[in-house]
């Protein structure tokens, strides 16, 4: 079989679903839309599709990669504190000055390669290039997997600027693919005629020996003095929000430490500090390069993990505080009540709600029972679910149907 995925080369999502098929013996090309971004290290055993054009700055990022040169950030936005790194923001001028070389390139590829499907991760980048791309080939096109990645058929395909384009790769794409049951009916309802394919996460499987492993010197939840709290706080993320409820749960915070991963944003650091100094309670931040493993290992020592956005797919966040056995708090703007239980499991709560976030946290903070059931079963839940092998057989089957 010949697989030509389209997407992020520098994800952890693509990078991880890669790894479920990439010891079948398939004949598998990545092309990526973001030709100019290094391709993520746990991205193996596959071809990678890099023109020549660009093997030299690849070549620059790998050199320079110690030096983290291409990873300095530069203020584009002075008024709005928003930064970006050297390698995204050439990627993004690339894309603006020649808007036609990635669509040729994917063009000429197809025709050299003949893939029996097409896989795009990420309707916005991968289906939108896909579907130009068909366009052009005037219908001598293969089968067409679009997969939809966290909110672009709850939240883009309702705005002006997204909708006539996502309906028409949803018209144009043969199967269809999501990790939200709630995504399904959007999607025929916006024009989507094909097939569905089973709704699994976008990041594939768990190893839930390795899993196993990183649990073993893990506390009882109850008995655990950490609070994560995802730090996004952009178009989408509401981590002040967060910052606001602890802070007015100051009488239940004596002894605990906030550890904020993901930021995106200073804002969210100088709250951070100031939160800190006006409670006395512990911040820590966690960087970005700090490696998977790390962020598993303090959802492992945290009592409660706290996600807000107005809109999002599955928290690959959350299911990883579930994994490790911390109680999550979770908008409910996602698809999170497809895997967890209001009020027994986990609490759902309004991203901008402070006082009903407050609420929830003040109850996880003092109700031991709840937390520890909430443990056990939602590892369980996960291990039935998510079991790598099971994940593994079920996408294998999936490209097998789509071949036949």
């Amino acid at each position: 079989m010949k697989i030509l995925i389209i997407a992020m080369s520098n994800s952890i999502h693509t990078a991880r679903w890669i790894s479920h098929i990439n010891d079948e013996k398939w004949d598998i090309i990545l092309f990526p839309v973001n030709m100019l971004v290094a391709t993520h290290p746990d991205i193996k055993n596959i071809k990678v599709y890099t023109p020549k054009i660009i093997q030299s700055f690849a070549n620059l990022y790998k050199i320079n990669k110690k030096k983290n040169f291409l990873n300095l950030e530069m203020d584009l936005y002075p008024f709005t504190n928003k930064k970006r790194s050297l390698n995204l923001i050439v990627s993004d001028l690339f894309k603006l000055i020649i808007p036609d070389i990635r669509l040729k390139k994917l063009i000429r590829l197809i025709k050299k390669f003949k893939p029996d499907i097409i896989h795009s991760m990420h309707i916005q980048e991968a289906g939108y290039l896909a579907l130009e791309a068909k366009k052009r080939m005037k219908g001598c096109f293969p089968k067409w997997l679009v997969t939809n990645w966290g909110s672009e058929l709850n939240l883009f395909v309702k705005l002006k600027s997204h909708e006539s384009k996502i309906i028409e790769v949803l018209k144009n794409c043969d199967y269809f693919s999501s990790e939200c049951k709630r995504d399904l009916p959007i999607a025929r309802k916006y024009g989507f005629k094909g097939k569905f394919l089973n709704v699994i996460p976008n990041s594939g499987g768990l190893d839930f020996n390795y899993i196993e492993k990183l649990k073993k010197e893990a506390k009882t939840t109850s008995e655990r003095k950490i609070i994560m709290l995802k730090g996004y706080q952009g178009w989408a993320g509401r981590a002040l929000v967060g910052l606001r409820a602890l802070e007015r749960n100051i009488n239940y915070l004596d002894g605990f430490k906030v550890i904020i991963f993901c930021i995106d944003t200073i804002e969210v650091r100088i709250s951070a500090e100031l939160f800190s100094k006006n409670t006395g309670i512990e911040i820590k931040i966690i960087e970005k390069e700090v490696p998977h493993e790390e962020i598993l290992k303090y959802h492992g020592q945290a009592r409660i993990s706290i996600g807000l956005s107005i809109t999002d797919a599955i928290s690959t966040s959350m299911l990883e505080a579930m994994l490790m056995g911390s109680f999550p708090i979770q908008s409910y703007t996602s698809c999170a009540d497809e895997w967890v239980e209001h009020n027994k499991t986990a609490f759902l709560v309004h991203p901008e709600d402070t006082d009903e976030i407050a609420n929830a946290i003040r109850i996880a903070l003092t109700d031991d029972e709840l937390v520890n059931n909430a443990a056990k079963v939602n590892y369980e839940n996960l291990k039935n679910r998510l079991e790598k092998s099971k994940i593994k057989e079920i996408i294998v089957n999936q490209y097998l149907d789509m071949l036949s």
